[in-house]
């Protein structure tokens, strides 16, 4: 997609039935059976007039609103989630869906973002050095139709990414994983773990954490691990 990203129009979506070379966070790959998930990807034009203005040093905003709609769309199926930071889903504290969001700067401006996000659908099997999925099917028994599911999904992450406000950051923290109850974290700068609960995310996407001792933190992406 970033090759062609010059002649896709708005809000376009490429999406693969079989992805050979998926990329997650802290390049991770993302490993998936063929024809049985959601893997795709949508490009965002923000000089486009239908768009908010998004500034660079407020970029979270996209991972914001691309994450509220996959947490909606889960929900419309009835299935309870919630967000792990910065922009994966889990269900009863494994994982079903991952993104990498990508995006290029124009001045103080976002200009382009591509948008790419996996969700385990029908597969039932996974590799073991995955530690916890979980899919759609595992959680509810159902099957679904890529197809038609790649339609409903899509139209509520182009709506999301419209209306983008700033009223979508509350909403956010709202849905987050383990928000406010004290678990184990690893600081990345010294391997050392400690207590915290989560209390919330800056607009820039910093985690803000509470330790035992009262102390208050914040955390980039890449600096505080999760212990599942």
């Amino acid at each position: 997609m970033i090759r062609r990203r010059a002649e896709l129009d708005n809000l376009s979506v490429v999406a693969a039935v079989c992805q050979t070379a998926g990329r997650g966070q802290r390049n991770n790959s993302w490993l998936t059976h063929a024809g049985e998930n959601l893997t795709f990807s949508m490009f965002a034009r923000f000089s486009d007039p239908r768009m908010p203005r998004v500034k660079a040093t407020e970029q979270f905003r996209i991972s914001v609103a691309a994450t509220l709609a996959v947490s909606d769309y889960l929900a419309s199926k009835g299935i309870a989630n919630a967000v792990k930071w910065p922009n994966d889903i889990y269900v009863r504290g494994r994982k079903i869906c991952g993104m990498l969001i990508e995006n290029t700067l124009e001045g103080p401006d976002v200009s382009t973002s591509i948008i790419g996000i996996g969700i385990n659908v029908n597969q039932k099997d996974f590799p073991p050095q995955l530690v916890n999925p979980t899919s759609m099917t595992i959680v509810t028994g159902d099957s679904y139709d890529l197809k038609a599911e790649l339609v409903t999904l899509c139209g509520m992450l182009r709506d999301r990414l419209l209306s983008m406000g700033q009223e979508q950051h509350g909403d956010y923290i709202s849905r987050l994983f383990r928000l406010g109850v004290f678990n184990e974290y690893v600081d990345c700068a010294d391997g050392t773990r400690f207590m915290a609960r989560i209390t919330g995310v800056s607009p820039s996407g910093m985690l803000q954490v509470e330790t035992k001792e009262g102390k208050l933190k914040e955390f980039a992406f890449k600096e505080i691990s999760f212990v599942i």
